[in-house]
């Protein structure tokens, strides 16, 4: 049947996440330095262990990365002497320090020309775990909604907020396809709500799990063309 709606994941498909992360982590410790100095150099394993009593806590952190990320530093700044007041307003400046640096990469050179041609023929959005918006890196206008498992309460392979992306896109699952690089978080989950799913593996790993992709491409550049098979 012919592909009326496509979702795409967002970090290490339409760009490669790690340096953005990398970066925007450098970013906030030089920023908690200058405007928090009682924090000092929190060890790593402190903030990991913050982490993982809050996910025990409440594992809907899970899928809310961002709120995680800002409570982390809320309690790492209350435990280093920080009123509560001045830890919650510290906690959530740095987390937009931070954000700022997560949305400061390069998207890949393929990904405008292609949604360009695609959004002509399909209706596309997106559905991602992370915490990148599109409306911050000018991309907003090529996608109808875009899904985050932090505004969902849940996220990927859980077929749900695939679900809602075919709500969304009114489309039926026969009709729609995930485009992503995660065997699970993307191919599987798409493929339990129905859809087929589109694996990007521009490293040409192997693929290891028991159901495979319904198509594999190495650059976004393949889209049209796989798409176009199917229509």
């Amino acid at each position: 049947m012919s592909i009326k709606l496509i979702t795409f994941d967002l970090d290490d498909t339409l760009w490669e996440t790690a340096p953005a992360i990398v970066s925007a982590e450098a970013k906030l410790r030089e920023w908690l330095a200058a405007n928090a100095p009682k924090l000092g150099p929190v060890p790593v394993e402190h903030l990991w262990e913050i982490r993982s009593r809050l996910i025990e806590e409440d594992p809907t952190f899970k899928h809310r990365i961002s709120a995680l990320r800002r409570t982390v530093l809320f309690h790492a700044l209350e435990d280093a002497g920080y009123g509560q007041a001045e830890a919650h307003e510290l906690a959530d400046q740095s987390f937009e320090v931070f954000l700022q640096g997560r949305h400061q990469l390069d998207i890949f050179p393929e990904v405008v020309p292609t949604l360009e041609i695609l959004t002509k023929s399909y209706t596309l959005g997106v559905v991602t775990n992370g915490n990148a918006d599109v409306r911050r890196l000018g991309l907003a206008d090529y996608f109808a909604f875009a899904l985050c498992a932090e505004d969902l309460g849940i996220g990927k392979p859980d077929p749900a907020p695939f679900v809602e992306a075919l709500k969304r896109g009114n489309a039926d699952a026969s009709h729609a396809v995930h485009v992503g690089d995660h065997p699970g978080d993307d191919i599987a989950g798409a493929q339990q709500a129905g859809m087929r799913a589109i694996w990007y593996n521009p490293g040409g790993k192997a693929w290891e799990a028991e159901r495979a992709p319904d198509a594999e491409i190495s650059s976004l550049t393949q889209l049209p063309e796989v798409l176009a098979r199917w229509g």
